[in-house]
This record gives structure tokens, C-alpha cells and sequence, in this order.
């Protein structure tokens, strides 16, 4: 019997020591690794949901939509939701314009949540490679070089490009891209505006581009430079924010800055290969007309800061 009963002990010790041993030889407790295999576990099961089954449980689909937020009238910054705006994710900010009325509509239509992702423009694209934004709405052109990084929707907007100048000017009535020749100028970074379009200018003294549209702007009436060039919509709210800028605009046609199709196409940018999200943006523009988008971008211009 007492053989029996050290044997007993002799084999509870060894358990006691082996599992003694488990434990110090990870790089954290047991109970530690214990919960992070369970909360893995719980986020893997909820990142495998497919979509179907969201739809299934009552989950709404979330479109992470990303925006310089910084960029009037396509889209700002603001402290309330006063005519609509929505929460900047992780901010106690709000963003409007007309990006933000566009990601309104296609929410609507398609029946999902919005979340709005506040990045720099440069980032903008990078963010939907790593997949931290479903969806670029920020006012980019339609070229072939971002087409090699990402596929595009059909256009959400059409726009012209024109030329912003102070008032007394010695630009203030130039007719074309030839009367603005020998002028200090720059524009925002990655556009066409300024890789495209101020190289046409006539022995242009070119600066280096602004990190943003409101820096562009800043930089006029700062008089660090004679002009800027830039689209429509953004000449147009900049005429609201600085009373003391003349919008040029050159028809169009031979006098005009040399542009395609493809520079003035706006269209929202999605991750390649994302066919789904694609055609359920397009189902919904493609009922939309030019003049609806005019008619929406006239809107945002109406309502934006003076400060953005």
C-alpha cells in the first residue's frame, strides 16, 4: 500500500513539473496563449464572414470610402453635420462637398453604411492596395497611369480645366495658353494640372507643386506665384473662398491647354480586380446624367467653408 501510494505522488510530481515546464517554455503564460488562440480565433471567424452571410445576420455592408477630406468643393472638413455632413472615421470631425454627397447616393442606392477614411492625396491609392479603404471618391482623373494601379468606375464628373489669376493681373484678361507665357505657376502634386498642363504654358517659370489644393490657392493669393491651373469645380469654389481671383477659361479648343478625355474624366477608384464593387458603383451613376452632377457640384459649391 505505501509502494502504491509513493508511486501515486511520484506520478502527480511529474505532471506538476511537466506542465511546469510547458508553461515557462513559450514566450507567455498559458492562460495568456490560451486567450489569444480564442480571440484569433473570434476575429478570424468574423473577417471570414462572407458577405451573403452579413446579409443573411442583418449586417449592413460598410463602403470605407477615402478622401483628402481638404480638397473644396469635392470635399472639406467641418466641425458639425450641418448640411449633411458625415463622421471622418477616428476624428471628432465631419466631412461634405460633393465626393461626400456622391458616396451618399451610392450608399443609399446599394443600401449600405458609410465610413469616411481622411487620408493625404498621395496615400489615397496605396490605401486601397492594402485594402484600408473599399473606394477612392476624391476627384481623380481617369488617367492610364493610375489605371495600371487601380480600376475606375464610370464618371461621377466631367471637368474642365481652367486658370485661377489675382485681379490686376497682368494675366487677368489673357484669351489663351499663349498670354500666359513667361508666368511663375504651380499646382497641386500628382494632377494633371500640373504634369500635363503648365508644361504647355509658354516659357513658364514652374514651381514645385503644393502638397494640396488649398496650398495651391494659398500660394496665389500669397502672390508666390502669377497663376494656377486647376479644374473646374475647385476654380469655382476658389472664387467663393477669395473674392480677389479671375477664372480663366480658354473655350476648349486650339487656344485652350491640350488635354484627353481621360485627364478630365473624374471617376472613383477602386481596388483592382474588385468587379463586384465596380458594378454596383456603375449600376448607380449610370442612372445619374451630366446634369445631375452639375446640378450636385453647384450644390456643394453653395455650401462649402470659406476656409477650405
Amino acid at each position: 500500500m505505501k509502494k502504491t501510494t509513493r508511486q501515486i505522488l511520484a506520478f502527480m510530481m511529474a505532471a506538476v513539473t511537466a506542465l511546469s515546464l510547458s508553461a515557462c517554455g513559450g514566450d507567455k503564460p498559458a492562460e495568456t496563449t490560451a486567450a489569444s488562440v480564442a480571440e484569433g480565433a473570434d476575429k478570424g471567424k468574423e473577417a471570414a464572414k462572407t458577405e451573403g452571410e452579413k446579409e443573411e445576420s442583418g449586417e449592413k455592408k460598410v463602403l470605407r470610402v477615402a478622401m483628402e477630406c481638404a480638397y473644396a468643393p469635392y470635399n472639406w472638413t467641418q466641425p458639425d453635420n450641418s448640411n449633411g455632413a458625415v463622421p471622418i472615421a477616428d476624428s471628432n470631425e465631419f466631412a461634405y462637398g460633393y465626393d461626400v454627397m456622391m458616396a451618399k447616393k451610392i450608399c443609399e442606392e446599394l443600401d449600405y453604411d458609410l465610413q469616411i477614411v481622411r487620408l493625404d492625396w498621395d496615400s489615397l491609392i496605396p490605401a486601397l492596395q492594402s485594402g484600408q479603404a473599399d473606394c477612392v471618391i476624391a476627384g481623380q482623373s481617369i488617367t492610364q497611369e493610375r489605371l495600371q494601379a487601380v480600376d475606375f468606375s464610370e464618371p461621377y464628373y466631367y471637368a474642365t480645366i481652367v486658370t485661377l489669376v489675382k485681379k490686376g493681373s497682368k494675366y487677368e484678361n489673357a484669351a489663351s495658353v499663349a498670354d500666359l507665357a513667361g508666368a511663375t505657376c504651380t499646382s497641386q502634386q500628382s494632377t494633371i494640372w500640373y504634369q500635363n498642363c503648365l508644361p504647355q504654358i509658354p516659357d513658364a517659370n514652374i514651381l514645385a507643386a503644393t502638397a494640396s489644393a488649398p496650398d495651391m490657392l494659398m500660394s496665389l493669393n500669397a502672390d508666390k506665384c502669377d497663376l494656377v491651373v486647376t479644374d473646374q469645380p475647385t476654380g469655382k469654389g476658389a472664387l467663393v473662398a477669395y473674392p480677389n481671383f479671375v477664372m480663366l477659361e480658354f473655350g476648349g479648343n486650339d487656344a485652350d491647354f491640350q488635354v484627353t478625355d481621360e485627364d478630365i474624366n473624374i471617376g472613383i477608384s477602386i481596388k483592382k480586380g474588385n468587379t463586384e464593387l465596380k458594378t454596383a458603383i456603375d449600376s448607380v451613376l449610370t442612372k445619374m446624367t451630366k446634369e445631375d452632377y452639375s446640378k450636385m457640384m453647384d450644390e456643394a459649391i453653395s455650401v462649402q467653408p470659406l476656409a477650405n
